[in-house]
Parts: C-alpha cells; structure tokens; sequence
C-alpha cells in the first residue's frame, strides 16, 4: 500500500499535481486522484517561487493524510504503537508519526512535522529503529543529511532555515521521549542546532504606507486589513479570527484588543491607536467577525501585490510584511525594543532585536548616501 504525488504537464506548461495509489488488496490496484493544485514548471519570479512552495506543502499535507486514512483502515502499523511497544524499543518513525498526528487540526504545524517525518523515513530507509538506538553519531548523521539533500519537488538542496526547522522538530520528539521516560538522555543535547540564516524581513516606509493608504485596493477588505496590521502589528491569523467582542475601550487604557494570539496561543492585551480603530469602521454584532469577507487564497498575494505596485512600491510585499512594518515604524520613532517586544507578543527578546538590526543597516545605509566631497 502506497500513496505517491506525481506530476503531470498540461498543454498550457503548468504542473498539475495528482495522487496516485497502490492498493495490493483491493480489487482495483492503482488508482488516481487530481488534486486541482498546479506548479509552475520554472517559476522565475519571488512570487511564483512562494506559490510552488506552498501549494507542494498543501500536497503533501493532503498526500500523508490520504496514506494515513488508508494505513488506519488496514491497520498496517498498529502493531508498532501497541502496549507491548514501550520504553526505549518503541518504533521512533511510528512514535513520530504519533507526534505528527496530533497536529492535524494545525495544518501548517502539521505539514511542517510530516515533512520532518518523511525525511526522517528517507533516512533511516528499511531499518527497524528504536528510540532507544538512535545516539549522538546517528543525529550527527541525520542533521548532516538535511543540510545536503535534494527536496523532493524543486530538486535544490533545503535551505538553511527550513533544515533548522525541520530539526526543531526532530529534537522536540527526543525532549518528550526524555519527559514521558521512554529513554533517560536526549541525544540531541549532545549535537549542535542547525543554526538559522538570517532573512532580509521586507516592509514599508511611513512615506510607502502612505501611498498605499491613498491607493485604491480591490477587495476594499483586503486594504484595510494589511493596513490595521501595519498600524497594530497583528498577524494574518489573529486578524482572520478577529471579533468585535475582542475590540474593548477603556478611559485609562483607551482602545484595544483582547485577544488570544493563535500561534502562541498567549492571552494578550494589545493597546491600538484612535486612528486603527477608526480604520476598523462602525461596530457591528460581537461575534461578528471585524473583517468579514477577507479570504486567502492563491490569488491574494497577487491582488495585494497589484495594490504595492500601483501605489509606486516595486518591493516584493507579502501580508506579513505589514507586521515587519509595524516593528519597524515603532523602533523609528523611538520606541524602545522592550516595549516593541511586548506589542508584537515575542516570548524572548532575542526574536525582536532582528528589527533592531535593520534600523542599524538603514542608518548605516543613509550616512552613505552623501556623495564624496573628494576629500
């Protein structure tokens, strides 16, 4: 039994993408499944790279949560999860895919763990492994094998970002092994992380918000919504599932937002300012959503995209390049890291200071500009 995701071109170049199954039991052995999701066979721009990108993860998603329904039916691998399967023996791909499964209300967590699992799978190939057998030399192995293999679907090694967290994921299983005393040492402790690249986070000047802000937008919903999230900082999720019971006055505090961050899953209490609430427009039922209608799909970035362009901006603008927007207008204008660190909801302040790197490159930018005197 057996579920793979092929490709097919079509006459106009795109990639469709299908399922194809190996039933040995069933009567009919092989079988497909169109998935309706397409690639672009060359993608050349940032954008066309991000869509492939996303859409080989939903497909993945969709291919491992087909394989899994089928493996559950057939209970193929119930013997590897049992009772008698305990302690430092337990299967680890089985104890993973266990793991893995527990995120599938979480789509993106959970593509992110499967992805990690297939890799893991790749690996380790037809050997039996138990949590116990895995050591310092094996995770040296398997880290070593992330930073060099192909991907499946671009053919390009992974990139430096996307194997730390890959190996995030890997080192958690040992940590909730070492916490449900299936084993007594982590080997992990004893390999260094893959360490992170840092990314160039783009975002919007105040003259650049500007514009966009005197720039018609079709849908209207999606302006002002990239707009409250450049004025307050809220991610895409949190402004998704945003309600007007979550929008909350007080004389001492003024206006803002109570409400649990969805990522973080953190209660938080964010102030905003007279003019992002008066962006928000006249209050409606409290469990009606504040930005009712907004959709993402594949076609948002482009909409979105189209806007920036049309307001004279030639950066590649995403969604959450509003938030970077945000951290970054805060810090010019004289806010202070700490207090930034609290209005974005980061746990540490170490994941706020990457803002704080970019005023610096901007200043050192600036003093540049002045031509030389020829001294």
């Amino acid at each position: 039994m057996n579920v793979t995701l092929r490709q097919k071109t079509l006459k106009d170049g795109r990639q469709s993408l299908f399922l194809d199954y190996y039933l040995p039991k069933a009567k009919q052995t092989r079988k497909k499944e169109a998935l309706k999701l397409y690639l672009y066979p060359k993608p050349k721009s940032k954008l066309e790279k991000e869509h492939n990108k996303k859409v080989s993860l939903l497909a993945e998603s969709i291919r491992s949560k087909r394989l899994l329904q089928l493996q559950h039916e057939d209970h193929e691998f119930s013997h590897l999860i049992s009772n008698k399967d305990s302690g430092s023996s337990r299967n680890f791909i089985a104890y993973f895919r266990e793991l893995t499964n527990k995120k599938i209300n979480q789509p993106a967590t959970y593509g992110i763990w499967n992805s990690t699992l297939n890799y893991i799978i790749d690996y380790t190939g037809e050997r039996q492994l138990g949590i116990g057998d895995i050591d310092k030399e094996w995770v040296e192995g398997f880290k070593k094998y992330l930073v060099t293999v192909e991907a499946s679907v671009e053919g390009t090694p992974l990139s430096l970002n996307t194997c730390h967290v890959y190996f995030s994921k890997f080192r958690s299983s040992f940590k909730k092994a070492v916490k449900e005393k299936l084993i007594t040492h982590n080997p992990c402790e004893d390999v260094a992380h893959i360490p992170k690249e840092e990314t160039e986070r783009e975002f919007l000047t105040f003259e650049e918000l500007q514009s966009a802000f005197r720039t018609e937008c079709h849908p209207l919903i999606l302006k002002k919504a990239f707009l409250f999230s450049s004025l307050t900082g809220l991610r895409k999720s949190d402004i998704l599932k945003m309600k007007w019971s979550e929008v909350q006055h007080s004389e001492n505090q003024g206006w803002y937002i109570r409400f649990t961050q969805k990522k973080t899953k953190g209660v938080e209490t964010l102030p905003i300012s007279d003019e992002a609430r008066a962006l928000l427009g006249e209050k409606s039922g409290l469990d009606n959503p504040v930005f009712e209608g907004l959709k993402f799909d594949g076609a948002t970035s482009i909409k979105l995209q189209r806007w920036m362009l049309q307001s004279g901006i030639t950066k590649i603008i995403t969604f959450h390049c509003a938030r970077h927007t945000y951290a970054t207008l805060q810090l010019t204008f004289g806010t202070d890291i700490y207090t930034l660190s609290k209005l974005l909801g980061h746990k540490t302040l170490q994941t706020t200071q990457i803002y704080a790197k970019i005023i610096d490159k901007k200043k050192v930018e600036a003093a540049n500009r002045i031509p030389n005197l020829g001294v």
